[in-house]
């Protein structure tokens, strides 16, 4: 299957599905069709059925069952958007055979390198095929990767149909990467019992645990006067919003924290004298300690608004919660997984998600979603980077989760 996970996925990623925050409307970017459109043609090329995308972007297909026994309908689940981090155009992938396991020179020009005493993991793919970027943008292996193995996944059951499976059902969303993937995603339409998000990192890793989330907004309004004359006058809407971040935990960052710490995290600011903006992405594995951190969010800003004479203002609204909750009761699903993985001598990397999928909320949305491997590393700027030898295995899981669905007695 290497060449065609290859071909097809520097095919996705040339394509700029770019999302973006605070629209309200899904998909968030009309270019996110762009690719879509062009799954929905290759879907049908290769012989899915009821293959459909939906006036907000959703792809839905289906791959009969092949067994005249009961089998359970699996889905499987990826995202087509790319973060907003970074820019996802005109991506120029570059491939790297035979990765040797030292530094990549992603741009001599620019002097952007991936160096392994930055990123110590790259080393471990000395010998794979190795896909980066050329520095200017990110790749979009997060998530065309997931895409990618899916669609190449049900290609090769297409056309093996020695392998035995029951119904699998897909989809591909938008706006994954801005919190709203799931918001429009039709669970029943779907059909499926349980599904798994491929959207994961390295080889191996099987996720039923993530953050929960929110997303904040803090306005600061102040007030402009000539600088010549502002004394006693002027607010300077900046100055306060500097305050506000200082005054957050300095510790409890993303490159502060791992594992099941939390954290706050400024993911974009503009600033004027008269105004200013701060977003924030607020993140906690444990409920009631993501309760609170929200809660001290909001009674700084409360006390930093007594003491200035403009306004400050917070709009905070949850983006998804932890899936354990709603895995756990079934976790048959994450067993069948973690079977699948050792089935192909692929040792399982059980952990939390520092981040989360869409499944994180379908899981809430009444479709058990745990998190699979993609492959790539790196994800939302210049050094994201793929193996080939990763996709084909996640492609290899998908395939192998499917066979052994049938082989169970339900």
């Amino acid at each position: 299957m290497k060449e065609q996970i290859l071909e097809r996925f520097l095919r996705y990623v040339k394509v700029d599905t770019e999302s973006v925050f605070g629209v309200d409307k899904i998909p968030s970017t009309d270019k996110q069709f762009d690719l879509s459109n062009q799954i929905v043609e290759e879907l049908k090329r290769i012989g899915m059925q009821d293959v459909e995308i939906d006036e907000h972007c959703y792809v839905m297909a289906t791959l009969p069952s092949n067994v005249d026994h009961e089998v359970p309908t699996i889905g499987f689940v990826a995202h087509v958007d790319t973060s907003p981090d970074f820019t996802g155009a005109n991506v120029n992938p570059q491939i790297w055979e035979n990765y040797d396991g030292g530094d990549v020179v992603l741009n001599a020009a620019q002097n952007i390198v991936i160096k392994v005493s930055d990123f110590p993991e790259i080393a471990q793919f000395k010998g794979e095929t190795l896909i980066t970027t050329d520095g200017t943008t990110l790749l979009g292996a997060d998530d065309k990767a997931g895409v990618t193995e899916i669609v190449s996944a049900m290609e090769y059951l297409i056309n093996h149909p020695e392998i035995k499976h029951g119904k699998i059902r897909i989809c591909f969303t938008p706006d994954e990467e801005v919190g709203r993937g799931a918001d429009l995603f039709d669970v029943e339409k779907f059909g499926a019992q349980w599904a798994y998000t491929m959207d994961g990192s390295v080889v191996g890793e099987l996720e039923y645990e993530n953050f929960n989330a929110a997303y904040a907004v803090v306005k600061i309004q102040g007030k402009i006067v000539h600088p010549g004359y502002a004394k006693d006058k002027m607010i300077n809407a900046s100055y306060m919003a500097a305050k506000f971040i200082n005054a957050l935990p300095a510790n409890e960052v993303p490159e502060q924290t791992e594992g099941y710490e939390g954290f706050y995290h400024l993911t974009g600011m503009d600033g004027k004298t008269e105004y200013g903006e701060l977003r924030y992405i607020i993140r906690d594995h444990d409920m009631d300690k993501f309760k609170a951190r929200k809660e001290d969010f909001l009674k700084l800003a409360k006390e930093l608004d007594a003491d200035f004479k403009g306004s400050i203002e917070v709009e905070m609204t949850d983006q998804y919660y932890n899936m354990k909750e709603k895995v756990e009761p079934v976790m048959y699903i994450v067993d069948l997984a973690k079977e699948a993985l050792e089935a192909l001598d692929i040792v399982p990397l059980i952990h939390p998600i520092r981040g989360g999928t869409d499944g994180s909320r379908l899981s809430y949305m009444g479709l058990p979603c745990p998190n699979i491997f993609a492959g790539g590393l790196n994800f939302h700027g210049r050094y994201e980077f793929v193996t080939l030898e990763s996709m084909d295995k996640a492609t290899q899981v998908i395939v192998k989760i499917a066979e052994m669905a049938a082989q169970r007695e339900w």
